[in-house]
């Protein structure tokens, strides 16, 4: 497939890996107190797929997803979206990018405590040049397919944590972004909340949106297609949980064996 992208940066088509990291590095400070939170990571995800790196605190996976989604920039090897040489990007390419073709989700949420549900989902869509009306209708749109449009009109406030986080899912997808990239998405959450986010990354799966989940929830690595282990800057291991044995093993197939994992079934 091509990998065809406009001059400034926003990407017309896909290429067989939407995600792409060669030799990924980022370093902090020098010498004897130099630190290598990222060390040498290679990664490609596939249009459609769900990846969950899974590893302790301080092992380097939110500083990866930063760097992946152009917050960061590495201290060496190169990051591609669709095709795309993110690292090289100058800083007005990389806020559009960032902009239109990612889609970000905190453990803190960051939605804006003035404004509206409703408000808060619109703001990327109007930041990147859509109609107010436009942005409305997209805005309720995503808060109904996250089950919160009754609660459009509400400050982050008068919601719940789980409330939050899938408004900030909603946010994350205003502007149809290419991945989304969320970084403990559940960190904040009680069990019940967290029960349903995994059933909306899953919704969200289904639906095609390419996926990147950074976490140290078992939970949530198991409804992934695959689950990377990271240890000390780099990856260790990674299992595949649908696609091959593991994801069709007895009745029900990948659906089932990843609802066991997930603790999903009654």
């Amino acid at each position: 497939m091509s990998e065809t992208v406009s001059d400034t940066g926003s990407p017309r088509t896909v290429n067989a890996s939407m995600l792409r990291a060669r030799g990924l590095r980022k370093e902090y400070g020098k010498e004897e107190g130099l630190v290598r939170a990222v060390d040498g990571v290679d990664l490609d995800v596939a249009p459609g797929e769900t990846v969950a790196v899974m590893g302790p605190s301080g092992c380097g996976k939110s500083t990866l997803l930063h760097m992946l989604g152009g917050l960061d920039r590495p201290s060496a090897g190169e990051i591609h979206l669709a095709g795309r040489r993110v690292d090289q990007m100058g800083e007005r390419a990389l806020a559009r990018l960032r902009r239109e073709a990612v889609g970000f989700v905190f453990q803190a949420f960051h939605l804006m405590d003035e404004l509206t549900a409703r408000e808060n989902v619109e703001l990327p869509a109007l930041l990147a040049g859509s109609t107010p009306r436009a942005a409305r209708r997209r805005a309720l749109g995503l808060l109904e397919q996250v089950g919160l449009v009754d609660r459009a009109k509400f400050l982050p406030s008068a919601l719940s944590g789980g409330q939050r986080q899938r408004v900030a899912i909603a946010r994350a997808l205003a502007n149809d972004p290419l991945v989304v990239l969320a970084d403990e998405p559940t960190g904040n959450l009680d069990s019940e909340a967290t029960l349903d986010l995994l059933r909306l990354f899953d919704s969200l799966h289904e639906a095609g949106q390419t996926l990147v989940i950074v976490t140290h929830d078992s939970r949530i690595a198991a409804t992934a297609d695959r689950m990377i282990s990271m240890r000390d800057g780099a990856f260790i291991d990674e299992t595949r949980l649908t696609g091959g044995t593991t994801g069709t093993t007895g009745t029900g197939g990948a659906a089932a064996h990843l609802g066991a994992l997930a603790g999903l079934e009654e």
